[in-house]
Parts: structure tokens; sequence; C-alpha cells
């Protein structure tokens, strides 16, 4: 299968090793991207990671006695879904990029038959469509709370591994530029029951809109949070 996105640039999605990847020119992509939660930087992290003391789940509410729902409506590799997961939260993903949709639903299938990810895996759901324009009737759908929803937009990276700038290319040369980010904000705040976080470059601004009532900093991005109520114990 195919994907051609204009010019000379082509992108495939086919089978290699049991997986489902994404490859393109190497040299400019780098190597076939796969959603792996079994192994990699996901088990790492499930591993070492910090539990329930890492930004995202302190930014997402998890704390002793509280777990809540979570929407991840830019759902993207699923790193971050996977994270909250792992940590005991339900987790609605929802993804607009087809490739992408593909790639999510072959690394969950695969992490359902794994047995030290089966059981996180079977905490998360995921969706096709677009958050900006439909997250309240996915939400609806799914019958999923919504009690937090996590957003992820795309933003301009600076990272300093030439790994993660290939995947990044490789990764917007699909989803492009968020820049509908202010109608996603605008449309999480309506459905979110409790609070809306949103991930940013540290040093960036604010998505527009209303502002966020709190902030979380770590040392290369920030949470802010648009907070409508305190989550309450389990």
């Amino acid at each position: 299968m195919g994907l051609t996105l204009g010019g000379d640039a082509e992108l495939l999605l086919e089978r290699r090793d049991g997986r489902l990847v994404l490859a393109g020119d190497e040299k400019r992509y780098g190597h076939p991207l796969a959603v792996e939660f079994a192994s990699g930087r996901a088990a790492h992290r499930r591993r070492f990671g910090g539990g329930r003391g890492q930004l995202i789940a302190r930014a997402c509410g998890l704390a002793q006695g509280v777990t809540p729902a979570i929407v991840d409506a830019t759902a993207g590799l699923g790193r971050d879904a996977f994270v909250l997961a792992s940590l005991g939260a339900p987790v609605l993903l929802v993804e607009r990029v087809a490739a992408i949709f593909a790639l999510l639903e072959d690394g969950l299938a695969r992490a359902l038959r794994e047995g030290e990810t089966a059981e996180i895996a079977a905490r998360m759901r995921l969706v096709h469509g677009d958050a900006a324009v439909r997250l309240e009737a996915l939400v609806a759908a799914a019958d999923f709370p919504p009690q937090v929803i996590h957003l992820d937009p795309m933003f301009p990276h600076r990272d300093k591994s030439a790994l993660v700038k290939k995947e990044m290319r490789l990764f917007r040369a699909l989803a492009g530029d968020d820049e509908d980010a202010p109608r996603l904000l605008e449309a999480a705040l309506a459905v979110a029951t409790h609070r809306v976080v949103v991930k940013r470059p540290r040093k960036a601004p604010p998505i527009e809109g209303p502002a966020p009532r709190h902030v979380i900093e770590g040392k290369t991005s920030r949470y802010d949070l648009y907070v409508h109520r305190a989550l309450k114990a389990d």
C-alpha cells in the first residue's frame, strides 16, 4: 500500500517481520516507523519512567486513589497513552491520520498478545477521527467518560537527535502542522468534564484561547492545565 505525498516523496505501509511499518527513504526519514509497546522506548519508560511522579501523570491528575478516564485526542504513536494506561488509567486514543491509525491498530493488537503488555493494552481503546471536528461525537460513540482530555498538537521540535528529527519529519509529512490547535482546544474544553491538559515545548506560547489555570514545567516541555473541577478519589 503506497501513500504518495506529492513530488517524489513516497511513504509505504507494509508488513515487515510481523509488524506493520511506515517506510520511506531512510536518508530522509530514518528507519521504518512502527508502533511498539512491548519493547524499546515504551518498555523502558514503563519500567523506569517514574510512575505517577511523571509530569504527564501529574498533569492528568493521577494521584493516590485518583485514576481518571483520559481521552488522548492527538494519539500520534500512542506513547503518552501507553504511559497513562500503564499507570492504570483507561484511555481512549483518537487519531485522525489513517496511516498512523493503522500503525496504532497493529501495535495495540500485538501488545494484547504479549504477556507483559496485554493488561495495559486492554485499557486502551482506539478510534479514527478528527478530534478538532468530531471530538464530542467520537467520545459519545465510544461511550467513554471524558474526565480528562490530553492534547499534544504538532509543534516545531528542536530536538538535537538526528533519529528523532527524521522520525518527526516522517510523522509531519503525514500529519502536517496542527493549524487548528485553537479549535481543538475549544472542542476539548467543551467535552472534558474535569480538565484539559495540553503538552507544549517549554518555551512555546500557550494555544490561542483561554489562559491555562496551572502550568507544570519540565526541562524541555510543559503541561498547560485548564481545570473545570477537581478530580476525586476512586
